[in-house]
């Protein structure tokens, strides 16, 4: 079973109190529906109140949830399920297979933005009341990794409430309300403002937490934030301004809980030909590798992790960690900062005398619109004049989505903790029927690795694999689809008496909070 070592597990005795607990967030999740938006503040959210089949634990292992075990079928045709007896969604009703049925037409439909999950799948066979079988259209021995954060949904709730779709533009009644089998319930729900959870007090695990109400508050301005943990208003923040960690460490009242995060922050470019006449305001200039190679050359990035990180980074040279299964040791070295080589690739492919539009959440990542504004200022040093358009991040999707870019800042945490997570998602050319590439906003296409990826999906023989991933990590970087800046780290802030678990993928997981 793969490990993550840099997980980082702080958990004490469960003290015999019951508490309040209150935290804030920047990004208040978008959405209550677990199939409508895949993204990590509404998954990583979500895990509170919904459950999937399995589910990762503190170390990051696959461990059962709503599946007590699973076994491949036959000679890889599948994986076969067997459900948890006994479990009831937070409404009362009763979890089963069909549930399970529902979840996944539900989650693969069209209208889901998770449908991209399930193109290996080709069906889902109810064996009986408890059993179920996922059948791939090709041998997959990670599928039960890929499916930590697809979530069971209650069928008969879903069709009383009209939700039996995902609707991401409209949204309906699932929206806003949820009915999971998880440790913790929606009380209230006002967008943007407040999240109210109870305990589900017929939850089937065993209860660590020691929480009787939860409320969750979204403050964009990290100053706000601080403040609020520093009074005692809130218990936690994520994320702690870095600028502000070390002088927070001194205080007797609070702790910093620092790590290293699974996501890679990146910098994409429109790679769409035709793009000039989409109407967008996007061009074709980075069509032409000597573009987006010249972008690489003129970032400084250990200089952003000096200054704007304060150390707290690491420089990334693929799109996954090398913490992650599959990463490639083969092309380690990260794209090398050179000003001069960087203004002359950009004269030669055309970029100067060009307005390029860089589009960036103001309210995402650790920092997300410094380091763009570092970035706008480091092109513009090798001569490339940048227009930066910084924005909130509920804005910032549609852009992307709209193609009303030139290059933009992305950040990509996999799943699945495998270098095959990214490649599905961000490398390979977009194919709404094969559900592939639904986050390659660029339209970054290769043929080679389009024809790498199922062999990568089905290869059981790891060096063989590893071999594929190889191949595939350096034709990204010999044709600079992305280019990767840093490992972003992950520094929570708590109050003294809080004892909480902190995962590399950044999901705060409430069933393992306690307060003292």
């Amino acid at each position: 079973m793969f490990r993550l070592s840099t997980a980082i597990a702080l958990v004490l005795a469960l003290p015999a109190s019951a508490e309040e607990f209150n935290f804030a967030v920047t990004t208040d999740p978008q959405t209550m529906d677990p199939h409508a938006v895949n993204s990590a503040p509404v998954l990583g959210f979500l895990n509170n109140v919904y459950e999937g089949l399995v589910r990762r634990g503190k170390d990051m292992a696959i461990e059962p949830s709503l599946a007590t075990s699973w076994s491949p079928i036959g000679d890889g045709e599948g994986w076969r399920f067997v459900l948890r007896q006994g479990v009831t969604f937070q409404d009362g009703s009763a979890f089963d297979a069909d549930d399970v049925i529902f979840s996944y037409e539900r989650a693969s439909s069209e209208q889901a933005d998770t449908s991209s999950w399930f193109a290996p799948v080709s069906d889902v066979i109810k064996v009986d009341d408890f059993t179920v079988d996922i059948m791939t259209s090709a041998p997959n021995p990670i599928f039960p990794d890929s499916i930590a954060n697809w979530m069971m949904m209650d069928s008969g709730w879903a069709a009383a409430n009209n939700a039996e779709r995902p609707d991401k533009e409209q949204g309906n009644y699932a929206t806003l309300n949820a009915n999971g089998t998880g440790p913790f319930q929606i009380a209230a729900r006002q967008p943007d403002l407040s999240t109210v959870l109870e305990p589900h007090a017929g939850w089937w695990d065993e209860v660590e937490h020691n929480l009787t109400r939860v409320e969750m508050t979204p403050i964009q301005n990290s100053a706000t934030a601080l403040a609020a943990l520093l009074s005692g208003d809130v218990d936690f923040i994520n994320p702690v301004p870095i600028q502000d960690a070390a002088r927070l460490q001194g205080n007797p009242d609070v702790q910093v809980i620092q790590g290293i995060e699974a996501r890679v922050i990146m910098l994409g470019f429109d790679q769409q030909s035709g793009a000039a006449e989409s109407g967008q305001g996007a061009s074709d200039m980075f069509l032409d590798a000597r573009a987006r190679e010249a972008v690489a050359k003129a970032v400084n990035v250990p200089a952003i992790l000096q200054t704007i990180m304060r150390g707290n980074a690491e420089v990334a040279s693929q799109l996954v960690s090398p913490a992650m299964r599959g990463y490639s040791d083969a092309q380690a070295a990260p794209y090398a900062y050179d000003p001069e080589a960087a203004r002359a690739l950009a004269a030669e492919a055309g970029l100067t005398g060009q307005t390029i539009s860089l589009k960036c959440p103001n309210d995402r990542y650790l920092n997300d619109e410094a380091v763009c504004q570092a970035v706008t200022a480091m092109l513009a040093q090798a001569g490339m004049d940048v227009s930066l358009d910084a924005m909130p991040v509920s804005n910032y999707w549609p852009e992307l989505r709209a193609d009303n870019f030139d290059m933009y800042l992305l950040g990509w945490s996999p799943g699945t903790f495998d270098a095959e997570h990214p490649i599905r998602f961000l490398g390979s050319t977009p194919n709404e029927e094969k559900r592939l590439g639904s986050w390659n906003f660029g339209a970054y296409s290769n043929d080679r690795i389009d024809t790498l990826l199922p062999m990568i999906q089905s290869e059981i023989d790891d060096s063989v694999r590893q071999g594929m991933l190889d191949e595939v990590a350096k034709i990204m970087q010999d044709e600079v689809a992305y280019v990767p800046l840093y490992v972003q780290p992950l520094v929570w802030g708590a109050r003294a008496n809080i004892d909480v678990t902190q995962r590399p993928d950044n999901f705060f997981i409430l069933r393992w909070v306690t307060v003292n």
